[in-house]
Parts: structure tokens; sequence; C-alpha cells
């Protein structure tokens, strides 16, 4: 080869070197429902991760499918970094998301229930009821559902229903006339949503165990009959429609922003139809009258093997005291300097404090702010709500500390996807208590988790910030990982307190000290660091990137980490959920190694860390790698200074890269393989020995 001829540069943008985004999602899904069938999961956790695939598909295609629908109708043309139009991805999700549901299906009726049959748990089939099971049952359809149900028989004065998304439906075929001598052949039938899916059978009047179940579904097909009197019901079958449940704000039309989303949110059960679900035994002939009555194509159809709503069954799990086909309860720990001094602001004051949820508990943040309410010397709050929860102590502490007369702001993002009626009810009762309330900006989601004390220390106006990668929420809190940071850092409060000032006052960019933030300085900063650790490596220098994340889409960022793994660096990524990097391919990315974590907890964390010849340099975040973080949100990323505290994060992250049991390393092709034990290997559970080192 001629050394002076010129290599090409390879063109990055190469739509090959890209993974859908959605066929990435519906990989992370896989990766729950395997959790399903491992065997050193606990039996019940194992029939709710299959419960959590379910609610996750349910999103997928309210929000992901249904977007897709409508940009094929907007721009049929239109194509992302994969090269894929809209119908194309369409066509690629319908072949993995019929897999899937195949999958869940197949798991439920084949491993899970004969699996908790073993144990004495039953979910009973109509065929099996024994004589005393069906009267106890009958006498439960006329007592508890008769009253309730609403049967519309479809004639020119009762057209067809508008179905509720994602409820419970029956379609009834009839023969015979009713008292006014209509025969339309057909009724409708919606199960009130307040109705359990799952009824437990009394064992005293079952003469059965006390783990015997019967889907409500099961009860309806049995006795529906009873519904029709003086017809016969020739058949019987559940369907239920997904609909388009990610509603529009048309920002430059706001007048009122909580008007706005109140009037979206009160559409949301009505959207376009995406997906209908029916039950394998419907007639062709009858699935296609749905089929009609929809709009839809069979495109959007799933034939199901069972009930159409099988997250539902999650209301097992409570209903069940099984403790020994549970995880094991434990009690998260208590960092040392927070346990030996009640004060918090004296703790904090010594030095900066960092918590790891759920390993480590939740309460220092809810004290945090049960302090600052009763401090006579605290004189304002300020703190951001995306999430908080029913009954949030965090609220009440907020509520006692306005009321106590202290200056006490919350900025609460209406537009929490799923969570916008609680927020709405949220800020209402905020408002009561005389706080200051404000929903942000409109075009941008505040996604940032900040909260910042303002304490007066004799002549000195002393700034106490909490700063978190996730919500202020104490029940996810036990349930995602999740850092969070308490300082008194000057600087890093009077960032925050900026922050806060753009939020409520409308005011303009100002330089922050050591906060990156988006949409200003976070995409910018993160690719000045990648860039960074290219000109070491360049200069022969060792250069490494760890990034965790729970999405990796921003096209941007996945050209620098290419760039960077073409100059040697080397990049580890543990990314959730979606990853549309393709790691392993020559030339281009074979620095770069992506694994996902998925076990006990839901791993929420986002990580951003930097070699940086040595000055390594640790941030935590609460924004993923996504378009929608870095540009159409507020977004916080801090960092960690402390030398002990970033070392212990750095020290979780290589527990991460170690395990071989709950990761699954990301193939080229955009599958993933399950991380294995080699020979003489002992496992490594990186979430379980995180758990059991800060316990010790």
């Amino acid at each position: 080869m001629d050394t002076n001829e010129v290599v090409e540069p390879i063109n990055l943008k190469n739509p090959e070197f890209y993974i859908n985004r959605d066929l990435s999602l519906l990989e992370f899904n896989k990766r729950v429902l395997a959790q399903a069938i491992d065997e050193n999961v606990p039996l019940l956790e194992r029939l709710n991760y299959l419960c959590i695939s379910c609610s996750n598909l349910d999103e997928f295609f309210e929000v992901r499918v249904a977007s897709i629908i409508e940009m094929a109708t907007i721009d049929p043309k239109a194509v992302g970094s994969d090269g894929l139009t809209p119908i194309e991805q369409l066509e690629k999700i319908s072949i993995h998301a019929r897999q899937l549901v195949s999958e869940q299906y197949q798991i439920l009726n084949e491993v899970l229930i004969p699996k908790l049959a073993e144990e004495n748990i039953h979910f009973i089939r109509r065929k099996d009821w024994t004589e005393a099971q069906h009267k106890w049952l009958f006498r439960y359809f006329n007592e508890e559902l008769l009253p309730i149900l609403t049967p519309v028989g479809l004639d020119s004065a009762h057209p067809f229903p508008r179905i509720l998304n994602k409820s419970l439906n029956f379609i009834i075929s009839l023969t015979g006339k009713d008292a006014f001598g209509r025969n339309s052949g057909r009724a409708i039938l919606q199960a009130p949503r307040g109705l359990p899916r799952v009824i437990q059978l009394p064992a005293d009047e079952t003469l059965g165990g006390g783990s015997d179940f019967v889907f409500l579904s099961s009860i309806i097909h049995a006795f529906v009959s009873e519904l029709f009197t003086g017809m016969t019901v020739k058949g019987c079958y559940q369907f239920r429609v997904t609909r388009n449940s990610d509603f529009y704000v048309d920002d430059d039309a706001i007048d009122d922003l909580l008007l706005a989303v109140q009037g979206e949110l009160a559409m949301r059960n009505y959207g376009d139809e995406v997906r209908l679900e029916v039950d394998a035994a419907c007639p062709d002939e009858t699935v296609n009258f749905l089929l009609d009555r929809f709009e839809m194509n069979r495109e959007r159809l799933f034939l199901i093997d069972g009930p159409v709503n099988l997250n539902r069954i999650q209301e097992v799990n409570d209903l069940l005291d099984r403790p020994d086909l549970k995880f094991t309860p434990f009690k998260p720990n208590m960092p040392a300097q927070l346990a030996r001094n009640k004060d918090i602001f004296a703790a904090i004051k010594r030095h900066d404090i960092l918590l790891h949820h759920p390993f480590e508990s939740f309460s220092p943040v809810v004290e945090f702010i049960r302090q600052a309410a009763v401090a006579p010397d605290v004189l304002a709050i300020k703190q951001t709500l995306y999430r908080a929860g029913a009954d949030s102590p965090i609220v009440a502490a907020l509520i006692k500390a306005a009321r106590a007369g202290k200056e006490v702001t919350v900025v609460i993002e209406l537009r929490a996807r799923f969570d916008e009626k609680a927020n709405i009810d949220l800020a209402a009762k905020l408002q009561e208590a005389a706080v200051h309330v404000v929903y942000g900006v409109v075009g941008y989601k505040t996604h940032a988790k900040m909260c910042l004390v303002l304490k007066r220390e004799g002549k000195e106006l002393r700034h106490y910030v909490h700063l978190g990668t996730g919500n202020y929420h104490t029940k996810t809190a036990q349930l995602y990982t999740d850092y969070g940071l308490f300082s008194c850092d000057k600087d890093l409060g009077e960032d925050v307190r900026r922050v806060f000032a753009q939020l409520t006052s409308l005011g303009k960019v100002t330089k922050l000290h050591k906060l990156l933030q988006s949409p200003f300085t976070l995409h910018k900063g993160i690719l000045e660091k990648i860039e960074r650790e290219i000109n070491h490596a360049k200069a022969g220098k060792p250069a490494k990137i760890f990034i965790k994340v729970n999405a990796l889409v921003e096209e941007q960022a996945i050209q620098a980490l290419y760039r960077a793994s073409q100059a040697g660096v080397e990049i580890k990524l543990i990314v959730r959920g979606v990853c549309c990097l393709r790691p392993n391919i020559a030339g281009v990315s074979e620095n770069i190694e992506v694994r996902s974590i998925i076990g006990r907890f839901l791993e929420h964390a986002r990580i951003y860390a930097f070699a940086n010849d040595g000055n390594q340099e640790v941030y935590a975040s609460s924004a993923d790698l996504m378009n929608r973080n870095m540009f159409r949100r507020v977004e916080v990323c801090f960092p960690i200074e402390s030398k002990r505290l970033s070392n212990r994060i750095l020290h979780d992250l290589d527990l991460y890269l170690k395990d071989n049991t709950q990761a699954w390393l990301l193939q080229s092709d955009g599958s993933y393989q399950r991380c294995t034990q080699a020979e003489n290997e002992s496992p490594i559970r990186a979430q379980q020995q995180i758990l059991q080192e800060l316990q010790a």
C-alpha cells in the first residue's frame, strides 16, 4: 500500500452505525421479561417482572408507537439516524412486539402458573371450578358485579361506545330479542376500572386452599348471560384498546399552562387507537367487526391467550403473605455522619454527604426539609418536584415551613408523564398553604432534582443544597438506584440559587461556577470533556470515559464517543434501556463496551466520569444522553468533588463492570447477551454486593 495514500475518514453519520431507538426499547423489555424465567429470582417477583414487562409495553404503544404513527401521516419520508422511515419502523416494531407478547403469555401459561401451583397458589380456570367454587362465584357475580355492570346493546339508538384507554371490555354475540323486541346480535360490556382483576376465593366457603384465585374476566364470561334475560349468549370475548396517551401542548398558544394541561388530560383516555388486543378464541367475523369500528388494520391487532391486561395480575402480590416467594426485606443503611449527628445541617457543614438509594436510606432527604421547616434561622426553601407521590412527607414539610412564615418556592412540572393529574392536585394543595408555586418554563420540562435551603448563620447567609439523580419520591427511592448529594459549598449553592432564579423570574442565563445545565451548557460540556479525553489519547496519555445512563440516543454524543474510540479512548457504558450506539464495529467502536444491568432495583442514576489525565472528574445528573434531556428540559449535572465520595461512585461502577449475573452485553447487531460466570468464577451481583458493603 502507498504510504502517501490518503485514507478517507469514516462517515460517522452512516445509518448502519445506529440502532433504532424503539427496537432498542423492545430489547430492554425482553431483558425485563427474562427475569420472569430466572430461577434465581423468587417466584412472586418473577410474576412481578412479567407484569412490569406488560406495563412497559403498554406505555411503549401509548407513547412511542403513537408518535411514529403520527409521523407516518405527517412526514412519511422522514428518517432518523438509523435511516428507517416511520412505516419501516412500524413494520419492524410489529414483528418484535408480537414475539414479545407471545413470550409473555407462554411464560404465564407454561411456566409461572404451573410453578405457582407447586406452591399451592392456584389460578383456577372456569372448566376446573368445583361446585362449591361455582356457587360462591355466582353469588359474588350477582352481589358485587351485576349491579354495576352496564352492557350496551348495539343498535341505531345505542352506537358503538367510546372505549376507555386500556380498559377491560367484552364483545358479546347474542340471539333472540330483548324486552323491546330489539335484536342487534351484539353488545359491548366495559368492566369498571375500580373492580379487582383477580379475586381471591375464601377457603372456608369454597372448600379450597387459601391461595386460590380467579380472574375477573373468567367470572364475567361464566355468568354474562345473567345480564341478558330472555336472550342467548353465543359468545363472549375480551378485548382491550390502547390509545395515544402522549398529549400535545402548543407552547406558542399557551396563556395558562395549568389550564392547557388540564384540557389535554381530560382527553387522554380517548386518544387515537394504536393497538387492539383480542381473545385468541374470538371468531374472525367479530375481530373484523372490532377492527372496522376502531379503523385499524391487522398490523395493530394482537390475539392473546389469557387475560388482556396482564399487568393487573400484580394485585396477587399484595394479597399473598408469602415472604418465602419474595425478595428478602432489608433495612436501608444510615450513613455514620448522619447517624451520629441529629442536626443535619451541622453534619453537612462538616463535609459533603453522598447517599446511594435504596441501599442507603432516603429519610435524611426528608429530614433535611423537615428540619429546615422548623429551624428559626432558615429563611427560605426552594425545591423542584417532578414526581412526589401521594401523601408525601416532603410536601407536608414544605407546607409546614410555609405556615411557619418561611419563604417557600416549589417548581412543579405539570407535564411529568402519567403524573400530570397528581401534580395539578399537588400544586393546588401547596398554593392553599401559601407556597409560591411555579410551573417551570413553557417548552422545557423541569426535570432537575434540586433543593436549596437558605440559613442565616451569624452574619452569613449559608446555602445548603441537596442535588439528586432521582425524584423526591419516598416510594420509588426504595426501588430505584439513585445518588443524592448534600453540600454547603458556596459556589455550588450559588449555582443552584441562580437556576431557581431562572425558573421563577424568567431571567437571562447567567454563568454557573460548577453546575452544567441544560439546555445551555450540559450538552456542550459533556462533548468538551469527551474531546479532552480524545486529545489525551492522541498525546499517548491514558484516557478513559465511564458513563452510566438510562438511555443513550443523542446523535452528536454518539459520534463523539465513536471518535473517542477511534482515538484509543477506553469507553465503558452502562445503559439500562435504550442505546442507539453500536459497539464493536471495526474502525469505529472497538474500544466501547455497553452493558445493561437488570436486577432487583431499577437502575436510575446517571453518572459521567472522565479520567482527565489523572485528575479524575465525576459528575452525577438527572439527565440522560437524549435530545430531550439535552435541549428540551431543564436539567443539572453536578460534580462530586470530594475524592472520597467520587472514589466511592467509581467503586460502585467497577462492581457493575464485574457483574456476571445480572449484566447484559450489547452486541453490534443490537441484541443483548447475558453475562455468565467463567469456570471457577464466583457469581457477582453488583446490586447485592453494594447492599452488603453498605450494611457492613
